[in-house]
């Protein structure tokens, strides 16, 4: 593994070890048959579920474990007990998966537990204050998000489950909130594809519902996508936003404003690859949904131009280079 010294072990040394190690797997296997047993029997007893704990401590990866610990809950331990009760073994669960997710931030089954519980929270504590569990659980696990997403901006585990906390909050958080949220994580670190796309969502989300003047803010988008490509024009989550923003190119002064941008910027790095396809990308556009307004020799002289970028892209990119005389093959002037 990256930056973890490589420890040299003397022959006795290393057979201690391996003795060690197959003490360790033959403890893991006897407990594995143990808890499938028992979940073949469909033991739903309170033993059967710390068996559970006990093997997902030593493999939080095992699905299946998963599975039959929530079985457990549903079939065995929730029936016997008051919604404080139930309260307090979710609580539990949740605390535990916090542990795993501190060394396994990457695990799908850890997070799928993590929305089950939150899913199972009863109502209460109170008959006058029925989602005061819910509300102090989701405010908190916001916070846990947020601790994930500081020590990994780029967990893509951690992105889609703010989405369906931020969604499912009793007292909805605002969209303007999470817009500013995603501006500091991008400002942070421009090639966060995660805060990118997020903010997409959101973005498209305030559109839809009127919340939000499009053509503004679209305007600002801009403003915050060309800082981050002059920052780092090679950096491709930069243009995958900005080909986000374009659209479908209905907009040919918009469309033909960006070229004018990303070709001065071409002039201070020469040697940009991102900054020749987006070119080659906006010009074709340009051409396929503007092309019948324009006059032949504009035609032919954006052509000309593509056709000059994929040939500077063959010796700029040679590892793709098959794929940049292909575009060439696919000129629209030849279609």
């Amino acid at each position: 593994m990256h930056g973890v010294k490589r420890v040299k072990y003397t022959r006795e040394a290393l057979a201690v070890k391996k003795e060690r190690d197959l003490a360790k797997l033959k403890e893991y296997e006897s407990l594995t048959g143990e808890v499938l047993a028992r979940k073949k029997a469909k033991d739903w007893s309170q033993e059967a579920f710390d068996l559970t704990t006990k093997l997902l401590h030593i493999n939080p990866e095992f699905y299946t474990i998963w599975n039959y610990r929530r079985n457990i809950l549903l079939n065995g331990l929730f029936p016997q007990r008051t919604p404080a009760q139930i309260n307090d073994l979710l609580s539990d669960d949740l605390s535990l998966t916090t542990t795993f997710l501190k060394q396994h931030p990457k695990v799908y089954w850890i997070w799928n537990h993590r929305q089950w519980c939150l899913q199972q929270v009863p109502d209460g504590p109170t008959e006058t204050d029925p989602d005061g569990w819910r509300h102090a659980y989701w405010n908190k696990e916001l916070f846990v998000v947020e601790k994930m997403l500081d020590a990994d901006p780029r967990n893509f585990h951690a992105w889609p489950y703010r989405r369906y906390v931020l969604a499912h909050m009793p007292a909805k958080r605002s969209e303007q909130s999470e817009l500013a949220y995603t501006k500091r994580k991008i400002e942070a670190n421009f090639s966060n594809f995660s805060a990118w796309h997020q903010r997409s969502k959101v973005l498209t989300s305030m559109w839809e519902a009127g919340k939000l003047d499009k053509a503004k803010s679209l305007e600002e988008e801009f403003e915050l996508v060309q800082n981050a490509m002059y920052t780092d024009p090679n950096d491709q989550s930069v243009w995958i936003y900005h080909r986000w923003l374009i659209g479908p190119g209905d907009n040919k002064a918009i469309v033909d404003r960006e070229i004018a941008s990303i070709q001065e910027l071409l002039d201070e790095q020469p040697d940009s690859k991102w900054c020749m396809e987006s070119l080659v990308f906006y010009k074709r556009l340009s051409l396929r949904r503007h092309g019948n307004g324009m006059t032949s020799e504009e035609r032919a002289r954006l052509d000309r131009e593509c056709l000059e970028l994929l040939t500077k892209l063959q010796t700029i990119d040679p590892d793709r280079k098959q794929r940049y005389v292909d575009l060439a093959r696919n000129s629209p002037s030849v279609q």
